[in-house]
């Protein structure tokens, strides 16, 4: 086992923490085989230490037959052959803690692989003791499924099974059964997993997808949701989810989550939130000190433009008072396009980088990089017959694939596939990448990998920007102006988000002393894709 042995523990460690999230398959490649590993991810921590970040958070590395990539897990005990041996995980996180850096590692709860020896035993009659298990049911006189449910990838969200009789719940793919929530004894189950990964030196958990993680008992059909005039490209568009997520217990099934975590110092807790009603539940599930940390949700991941109201929508929904929640906020994901192709438009890339770098770091909450946004990557267009999201090529060309945004990472322009692998991968390089890869940046100290150090360690060194309170000022569009305040440190932020200059004095310009800029400010003249903190 390993031990947890960071300098300088805080039980608020994760209370303003930068998190580098690492897609374990398109991080490093140490044996040769086109696929990322533990073994290549230990041997690059060093290049994640140096950013400055507080922890990195690993995508699914578990058993698993791939058929979402991990997200369907066959045993949440083990890690699967192609990432290496609990062995190799154990030496990522002694690396990772000697490197002062914390371990938090994905959980899936509402679902399992068919491949898992939990679901094949259940499948097998309806009287065995898992049985209950997962979300089975008898079919409609018709022979038709239960309900209207629509899974996310498509179709219906019921699979028969000859075995039982019945149908089976997926609200993925149908390789991915729906666990059943409700049940203690899978929730049992649950808590020893939580027990066996912290045992093992885990800082925190982000827990994917928990608010599907439990179905209305009842099995009751969902509404239609009215037309918004926005695309549907899935059956699972058309409805409102009222009754296959978002169930009221699962609050209380957080709290038994929270209550295992208590008897482990220091440890941490994230849920991803999507839906409709993703603030209402992120604050349900983080309220108090008995439920999770923080959430985050899709606030700024798939939104085509970044602008004043985006940034003050999200953030004023989370005020500095005793009744709300920590938040926590990422502009990149696995899941989504990469931010400056969605929202550089008109200006410079680079400069845009900057700025966006500058403003995620003064943001209020916990904030999340994505593996490649420090060097700022741009999305990669994958062809048809390279795709590998099952999602994309579904519902291809509709669906935009998440693959763009998880192709390899560029550790080596010269190198062969960009110093990834030495064999070809699991997914195209991106050529836009070449010049963009490490070593280009490192030899470069104006070089955006550079930037990011400087950002953050203005960001860790500020107590304003980590844990401060945030208050939003009147600046002309598209500036976007906040103060950040801790004690007696108050900081003043101004972006511009457009692709034009603008020029905005704040009435306490004279007190104002400039900390960083990004873009050449000067004369309170703001250049588009440009940025200043100053104190004062």
């Amino acid at each position: 086992m390993t031990e947890n042995s960071l300098p300088q523990s805080s039980p608020t460690w994760w209370r303003g923490a930068a998190i580098y999230q690492i897609y374990p398959r398109s991080f490093a490649d140490s044996n040769g085989d086109g696929i990322g590993d533990l073994p290549g991810i230990t041997a690059r921590l060093p290049h994640v230490a140096s950013l400055g970040v507080d922890a990195i958070w690993l995508s699914p590395f578990f058993k698993s037959p791939m058929r979402d990539f991990g997200y369907d897990v066959s045993d949440y005990c083990d890690v699967d052959p192609i990432f290496g041996t609990l062995a190799d995980f154990d030496a990522l996180v002694k690396r990772a803690h000697d490197l002062n850096l914390r371990v938090i590692i994905d959980q899936v709860w509402a679902h399992t692989s068919d491949a898992h020896r939990w679901f094949v035993e259940s499948r097998a009659s309806r009287d065995n003791p898992l049985a209950d298990w997962y979300v089975w049911a008898d079919p409609k006189a018709d022979g038709s499924p239960p309900n209207n449910w629509q899974s996310v990838f498509g179709g219906p969200a019921w699979t028969w099974d000859a075995r039982r009789g019945q149908y089976y719940m997926h609200q993925f793919l149908a390789q991915q059964p729906q666990l059943h929530l409700h049940n203690p004894q899978v929730q049992q189950a649950v808590f020893d997993i939580i027990r066996f990964w912290l045992d093992r030196g885990v800082d925190g958990f982000r827990i994917d997808a928990i608010n599907h993680a439990m179905h209305d008992p009842l099995l009751r059909d969902n509404p239609p949701a009215p037309d918004d005039g926005r695309t549907r490209t899935r059956p699972f568009d058309f409805q409102i989810r009222k009754y296959n997520q978002s169930h009221p217990d699962i609050p209380l099934f957080l709290e038994k989550v929270r209550q295992v975590f208590d008897g482990y110092p220091d440890r941490f807790t994230v849920a991803e939130v999507g839906g409709d009603d993703s603030d209402g539940e992120m604050k349900a599930f983080t309220a108090g000190d008995h439920r999770l940390n923080t959430a985050y949700g899709f606030d700024f991941l798939y939104a085509p433009d970044l602008t004043p109201e985006l940034i003050k929508d999200a953030l004023v929904k989370w005020p500095d008072d005793s009744g709300t929640g920590w938040p926590s906020w990422a502009f990149e994901n696995h899941d989504a396009p990469r931010a400056v192709s969605r929202w550089a438009k008109g200006n410079d890339a680079d400069a845009f980088c900057r700025m966006k770098m500058l403003l995620l770091a003064c943001l209020r909450g916990n904030i999340f990089l994505y593996q490649g946004e420090e060097l700022g990557l741009p999305q990669v267009d994958i062809a048809f017959e390279d795709l590998q999201d099952p999602e994309a090529i579904a519902n291809w060309p509709l669906t935009l694939s998440r693959d763009g945004a998880r192709t390899p990472m560029p550790w080596a322009a010269a190198a062969p596939y960009l110093g990834f692998s030495n064999a070809k991968p699991w997914l195209p390089v991106g050529e836009t990448h070449r010049a963009l890869a490490v070593d280009v940046q490192e030899q470069a100290s104006a070089s955006l990998l550079h930037w990011t150090r400087r950002v953050l360690a203005l960001r860790n060194g500020s107590p304003a920007l980590r844990i401060g309170s945030i208050a939003f000022l009147n600046a002309p569009e598209p500036l976007l102006a906040f103060t950040r305040t801790a004690g007696e440190e108050r900081l003043l932020c101004v972006f511009n988000l457009g692709e034009a200059a603008r020029a905005w004095r704040p009435t306490d310009a004279a007190d104002c002393t400039p900390l960083l800029s990004a873009g050449d400010v000067a004369a309170w003249h703001f250049p588009a894709a440009s940025a200043l903190v100053a104190r004062g």
